[in-house]
Formats: structure tokens, C-alpha cells, sequence
């Protein structure tokens, strides 16, 4: 009950309030006084009490109106009431006194603070001092992107309220009073934050992966336009969220407002107003009355530690959505490495949340790098991550410039209080030496996988986008991505060309200053993965990406960001070799072949140009990536042969290579040049002709092709070189009369004249397929002697012969 005191005071339930200033204009866009204020926050108390009970509050004010800067007040201010209740929290150095909400007194206290915001965890006080805290409310905040309306957040609320009920949980939405909207849930049995934030992380990711076009659970602001954000991460221990019935500091005085079901279905939903929601409470009632009633501040000591909520039971409700790898939360290595009676360090056994919340909701976790004086000067860069700091070294510290590559080796997660040491290690001590603070901040993650972490770093001496990139059981590559528009990119580059050898012994040549490649039995390409866009283009220019869908995958499983490869697609044969026919003859939709794209160059990496690298640093930073392509099934970086050019060459023919490319190491990447930079030595002869023709089959071939006529292009015409009737298959002989016959023309394409027996029976076609023929050599006529054919060339037209 409230009743004048007189003076400047009120009477709140026995307790007398101090209240000043009862006509300041705190939202000037609608005139709201302070009176009216803590006017609201005594009428509604009765609803919203229940909600804040055993909860710390993080008051967010405004003394001088919501046009001033606020600020966020965790301590209890030496002026604060002692009838207030408090709780003592131990952060990393200090302890924090929150107050406790319980009755009116508490809210109107608030209100005359100017406390227009109210914010709490979703976990409660622990009955028993020293025991961990237990959540008893999950919480998805829905966070509209640019040009997206509430509706679209009603619309994804719908979707994980049947997530939750399929899980066997209960949702609740509540209007945020911002842009978007709160959607809880109640535990039965309060669990662990982390096992809390795992579920939330789980309905984000997976409906996130369901519907990429409208939903992002990456906080990074750059990709939310049109998306709706569903922000999992205030599950954390460490993180709060508006409460419910909270008024808002915005333009006006909208109220975190509980909403029906049906409310959300209405494609004009607004946020309500502080007047709207006291009106509505006369007339309802607490529509939230079934999340919070019947727990209380002690519920969650008799709570079964090891009995935490699984996941899984929300991962099956999302069937559908792709799956998400949680990362195991674990301090154990990082205990066993250290002696706790020897070493300053913390160890992340205190009863406490590992940080506080000093900034708005959602300003993100904390990275902090550190430099550490051990054996060797090195930087431990860490970054907070399910309730604990995963961790790398970096020798030289992450890189500043775009153009270069650090290593990280990832060491154990250490805990969250390790964010704030600093100090010496006794020497003889794991990690011994000094460690002292380098940076630190708050970051935004883009991405993170097993073998890929990209995240936006907000500190003092850092700042930009950083790409982690696995490349061994602990060896990661950091790497500074550029946010520059791209004329990082050479034009030459948006349609790539490879650099091509000359036909030339190489047996002479030495390891010293020639490296040796296999030369391999398939298609040339060029991999090209600029922004999202993944293209395959043949030495010719022709794009190849719709005829090989199988190697699609390779940008997700390299993990790698904006690159350019130079390598060779081939077919393995049964024995594991390269074989062409199985290539040429394959279908796109074969998956019983085994198809590889063997990659021996590197051209571009994150916004940087290779061309003008010498071919020893391509080739070092392409073995550096070498274990990140070998987790692709259709991947590989084939190892050099030992020299010299003799030995390289022998070895080629023990394993039927078709030859072998001995490349200057001193090389640069010359686009679309034929070079003696790069030399080429085959094992055999194969040429590359076209088409003008086919003589029909006979006996068993009488329905088919009995041999094709063969020709190459020159500046006169085409040149007749003979005709090939061996090395088909009776599926490539259907295949090639079925591609011919459109092709037939009256008149015959060669320049020459053919003899009267062939030139009789022949059926002439458009010379516009070319072919590849294996032979033993050239005869007197200038015909190929003893052909072999070997399959259509798809990646190549007759102009490029």
C-alpha cells in the first residue's frame, strides 16, 4: 500500500521513501513524468515481483531522461535503504552488492532512482552460500534486423514455441519494448547456465540453419539485415535480460509486455506502452502467471548437481535443421598442467559468475590477449566461449596486415578469471615466467567451427576481423581478414587463367633450384570461392562448376575464406590412379566415382594476391593449409617427388604417372602463359583433336560408330591426322552417336582429301567436339600410328587446340 508521508516522502508498505523531483519530464517525446514512473512501478508490482524474486537487479538509469546518457548501476549505492535486501556477489576482484526485489518498497525505490530499466539472469540466488547458481528460465531474445518488422519476430517465436512444446517445455513471449521480443520457457527442474545456454544455442543454430534467409544466430550486424537475430547467448551465467513488465528507455515508455498466442499472429503487432500494459493487468491478469509461481529463491538448492537438461531432447524437435557441434566445456587439462599450492594462477573454482555485465545486453564475450615472458616471448590469445576462455599461442602475436599469416596453437581452455591475471609464474612451473594484460575487449563471433573460428575483435590495440584456420591436430593459422571492397582482387582474377608449361626433357634439372610435381591424368582447373561464390573454371575459361556437383563441399570443409586454387580434377581407378576414360566417361551424378581435386597452387587467400610470390612461398603456405584439405573427401595436395629431374621422371613411370612438371622455385604465377619457368616431361604421347567425323560400325558395331575421324586445326582448316576405333566402351560409343548426330553436315570439314575407301562411307559433323587420343607416334603421312581414345575433352573448345 502507498500513502503520503508527507513533506517529500511517500509510505510504501510501512517503509518510507524519500521522493524528489516528481515533475521531471523523463520521456519528453510523450510528456511521461517521473511521478508517473513509480506511480507504474508500484501498480504493477504485484505481477512482477514473482519474476524478479532471488534474482541480483542491474538498473539501468536515467536521472535526467531518456534524451541523456544512461548508465548501467550494479552495486547498491551507499545511500540505498537498509531494508533493502542484498546479494554479495564475488566477481574477479572485487564483490558486487546486488539488490534483491521482494516487495513495493523495492520498486518504488527503483523508480524514484530513476531505474527506468530493470535488468536480471535467469538464474536465482542459491539458498546455500558457496553453491553454484541453477536457471530456471530459458530465454531467446528476438532481435529484428534493418526493415524487419515485429510481425517477422512473432513469426519466429511461433516456430520455437513448437520447438519448446516438442521438447516438452513451455513458452512464454513477452514484447520487448525495443525493436523485437523475449520468448521464456520454465524448467521443471532448474540446470546448469551452461546446460541452459546449450538448449538456446541449440533452437538458434538449427533454425538459423533451416531458414538462412530469414534467421541469423551470428550477433554480427553486418549479415542481420532482413534476418531476425535470435540472440542464445543471454543464457550465460554471466549475462541478463530485461524483465518482464520493465519499462524501456526509449523514445517513449514501452514495457517488456506479456503477450498471448493469438496476440502474435496479428501481422500489425506493436509494442505496448506503460498505460496499455496497466490496463490490460486489470483486465487479465498475470500472463505469465505459470512461469515463475511456483519457484522460489531456495527451489534451486535442492536441485541435483549432476542433473543438467539434454539437449538432445531439442535437437531431435529440429530433425529438420542442420546439426551444430557444441564445443566440450572442460578445465581438466588445464588442472592437471598446474600445481595450485605453486602457482598464482586462477583456477575457476570459485562460486561465482565468471564476469560482469558492465556494458548494454548483447555487447558480446570478451577476448583478452596476453603477453607471456616464458622460455620464449609469446601472446596467449583467448576468447570467452561456453563458460570458459579457449585458448591459442601466438609466437609472433596476431597479425596487423592483411598480407600475412601467423601460427596459433591451440592450448587448453583455461577459466573465465584468467581474463584478469597478471603476475609471475614460478620459475619450473608450467608456463613459467611473467604474464602481464597486452589487450582485451568484446567480440563478435561470424563463425565457429571445428576447424574454422572467425570473429570481429572490439579492444584497445585490436580491432578488425579475424579468421582461425586449422590446419593440424593443434596448429591453426590466424589471419587478418581485409573489410576492404575488393579491389584486393586482381581483375585478372575474376576470370583465372593458368599458368602453363613448356614441353621439354627435365631430366637434367636439379632439386636445387626445380621442384618436381606430378603431371596428372585429368581436367586443368581453377577454383575460384570469392565471397560466397564458388565457381570452377577450366584452362579454356569454360565453367565447369555444374559438371563436377561432387565438389561443392570442398569450400565448407577447407574452412578457408576468399581463395583461388590452381589444381587438377581427376577419376581414380580401382588401383588408386588417375585413369581419364572414367573422367571423360563419367556422369554427374555418378557416385561411385571417385573423383579428386588434386591442388598444387595457390593464387589467392583472404583478400591477398599471391601472383607475385615466388613458387617456394605458394608452395609453403599451401602445405601450411595442407591438413585443412586433407578433411575434404574430394581434396588433396599431392607431395612433391624427391629430385632430381632423373629420379623424378622414374619414379613418374613406377607409379604410371602420365608425366612430370619440374617448376623454378624462384617462380612467379604467370596467368595464361606458356612458360620454360615451368617445364613438362609425359611418360607418353597424348594429343587433344577434333571431331570432323565417323565411319559406321560393322559386324558387332553395325548399329554404332566404328570409328571416328580424327582432325587438327590450323590456320587453312582442319587437318585430317586419321581416324581412332579402338579404347571406347559400348556405353561411350551410344553416348558420342547420340552427341554427333545433331552435328551432321553434308559436306566434308577437312582440308585435305581423304582416301576414296574412308571418304566413301564417312558421315561428316560439325567439328566442334574435341577429343583426347593416347598414340605411339607420327606416321610418314603425317597420321597418328597406333591411337587409343582416351574421352571427350569438355573443358576445352577447337580454338584452343
Amino acid at each position: 500500500m502507498v500513502v503520503m508521508a508527507g513533506g517529500d516522502g511517500l509510505e510504501v508498505d510501512g517503509r518510507r521513501i524519500p521522493i524528489t523531483n516528481l515533475e521531471k519530464v523523463l520521456y519528453p517525446e510523450t510528456g511521461t513524468r517521473k511521478f508517473e514512473v513509480v506511480d507504474y512501478y508500484s501498480r504493477i508490482a504485484d505481477v512482477m515481483l514473482p519474476h524478479l524474486a532471488g534474482r541480483p537487479i542491474t538498473r539501468k538509469r536515467w536521472p535526467n531522461g531518456v534524451e541523456s546518457m544512461p548508465f548501467f548501476e550494479k552495486d547498491l549505492p551507499a545511500s540505498a535503504p537498509d531494508w533493502l535486501e542484498r546479494f554479495g556477489e564475488q566477481h574477479s576482484k572485487r564483490v558486487i552488492t546486488y539488490p534483491l526485489a521482494s516487495s513495493q518498497a523495492d520498486l518504488v525505490w527503483f523508480g524514484q532512482m530513476a531505474a527506468l530499466e530493470l535488468h536480471t539472469p535467469q538464474w536465482r540466488v542459491p539458498a546455500t552460500e558457496g553453491s553454484a547458481p541453477k536457471a530456471d528460465r530459458l530465454v531467446l531474445d528476438l532481435d529484428p534486423g534493418p526493415d524487419v518488422p515485429l510481425s517477422q519476430c512473432a513469426e519466429v517465436a511461433l516456430m520455437i514455441r513448437d520447438m519448446l512444446s516438442a521438447a516438452g517445455l513451455t513458452a512464454f513471449p513477452v514484447t520487448s519494448g525495443g525493436k523485437g521480443l523475449h520468448l521464456y520457457a520454465r524448467f521443471d527442474r532448474p540446470v546448469s547456465p551452461d546446460a541452459a545456454r546449450t538448449v538456446a544455442k541449440q533452437i538458434a543454430t538449427s533454425l538459423a540453419a533451416s531458414h538462412p534467409a530469414e534467421i541469423t544466430a551470428t550477433m554480427s550486424k553486418s549479415i542481420r539485415t532482413g534476418k531476425v537475430f535470435i540472440d542464445w547467448s543471454q543464457n550465460s551465467g554471466s549475462k541478463t535480460t530485461l524483465a518482464p513488465y520493465s519499462m524501456r528507455g526509449r523514445d517513449q515508455p514501452w514495457v517488456a509486455a506479456p503477450r498471448t498466442w493469438d496476440e502474435l499472429t496479428d501481422p500489425d503487432i506493436g509494442q505496448l506502452l506503460f498505460h496499455e500494459v496497466l490496463e490490460r493487468v486489470a483486465a487479465e491478469g498475470d500472463l505469465l502467471r505459470d512461469l515463475d509461481d511456483a519457484h522460489g529463491p531456495d527451489d534451486t538448492a535442492g536441485a541435483d548437481d549432476t542433473e543438467e537438461l539434454d539437449p538432445d531432447a531439442v535437437a531431435a524437435a529440429a530433425a529438420t535443421a542442420a546439426p551444430v557441434a557444441n564445443p566440450v566445456v572442460s578445465l581438466g587439462e588445464y588442472r592437471r598442467k598446474r600445481d595450485a599450492d605453486k602457482t598464482p594462477e586462477p583456477f575457476g573454482d570459485e562460486a561465482h559468475r565468471e564476469r560482469g555485465d558492465d556494458t548494454d545486453i548483447g555487447a558480446g564475450p570478451i577476448f583478452v590477449i596476453q603477453e607471456h615472458h616464458a622460455r620464449r616471448l609469446h601472446y596467449d590469445f583467448r576468447l570467452e566461449r561456453d563458460g570458459v576462455l579457449v585458448s591459442w599461442a601466438v609466437p609472433k602475436n596476431l597479425p596487423d596486415d592483411p598480407g600475412q599469416n601467423r601460427l596459433a596453437v591451440h592450448t587448453e581452455d583455461h577459466p573465465m578469471d584468467y581474463a584478469d591475471f597478471e603476475g609471475d609464474i614460478p620459475a619450473g612451473e608450467y608456463g613459467g615466467g611473467h604474464v602481464e594484460i597486452w589487450d582485451r575487449g568484446t567480440y563478435e563471433t561470424e563463425k565457429w567451427r571445428e576447424n574454422e573460428v572467425i570473429v570481429r575483435l572490439h579492444g584497445e590495440r585490436v580491432q578488425g576481423r579475424y579468421a582461425l584456420i586449422k590446419t593440424g591436430d593443434k596448429n591453426w593459422l590466424a589471419h587478418l581478414m581485409s573489410d576492404e571492397p575488393r579491389p584486393i582482387l586482381p581483375d585478372s582474377l575474376k576470370d583465372p587463367r593458368p599458368m602453363l608449361a613448356t614441353d621439354e626433357s627435365i631430366e637434367n634439372l636439379d632439386g636445387r633450384d626445380w621442384a618436381f610435381e606430378g603431371k596428372w591424368d585429368g581436367y586443368r582447373i581453377l577454383v575460384r570461392y570469392i565471397d560466397g561464390d564458388f565457381r570452377l573454371t577450366s584452362r579454356s575459361g569454360i565453367d565447369m562448376t555444374a559438371d563436377f556437383p561432387q565438389l561443392r563441399s570442398i569450400a565448407d570443409d577447407l574452412g578457408l575464406i576468399d581463395v583461388v586454387l590452381d589444381g587438377e580434377v581427376v577419376a581414380l581407378d580401382a588401383s588408386g590412379r588417375t585413369n581419364f576414360t572414367l573422367l571423360a566417361a563419367r556422369n554427374t551424378t555418378d557416385d561411385d566415382l571417385t573423383l579428386k581435386l588434386y591442388i598444387f597452387d595457390i593464387l589467392f587467400l583472404n583478400g591477398t594476391s599471391l601472383l607475385r610470390r615466388p613458387w617456394s612461398q605458394r608452395r609453403e603456405l599451401l602445405e601450411e593449409l595442407a591438413p585443412a584439405f586433407a578433411r575434404s573427401t574430394h581434396a588433396e595436395v599431392p607431395p612433391l617427388l624427391d629430385g632430381p629431374g632423373r629420379a623424378a621422371v622414374a619414379h613418374s613411370r613406377e607409379q604410371g604417372y602420365e608425366g612430370v612438371v619440374a617448376k623454378r622455385r624462384t617462380s612467379t604465377y604467370q596467368q595464361g602463359r606458356r612458360t620454360t619457368q615451368w617445364l613438362k616431361q609425359k611418360n607418353w604421347s597424348d594429343i587433344e583433336v577434333v571431331i570432323g567425323g565417323y565411319r559406321p560400325g560393322r559386324g558387332n558395331r553395325s548399329d554404332t560408330i566404328g570409328s571416328l575421324l580424327l582432325g587438327l586445326p590450323e590456320e587453312t582448316g582442319l587437318r585430317y591426322v586419321g581416324r581412332v576405333g579402338t579404347g571406347f566402351t559400348d556405353a561411350q560409343l551410344r553416348s558420342l552417336a547420340a552427341e554427333l548426330e545433331p552435328l551432321r553436315i553434308k559436306t566434308c570439314p577437312f582440308v585435305d582429301k581423304l582416301d576414296r575407301p574412308v571418304a566413301s562411307s564417312a558421315v561428316w559433323v560439325l567439328p566442334k567436339i574435341v577429343g583426347e587420343v593416347r598414340f605411339m607416334d607420327w606416321t610418314t603421312t603425317g597420321h597418328l600410328r597406333h591411337p587409343s581414345w582416351r574421352g571427350i575433352r569438355r573443358d576445352k573448345l577447337p580454338g584452343d587446340l
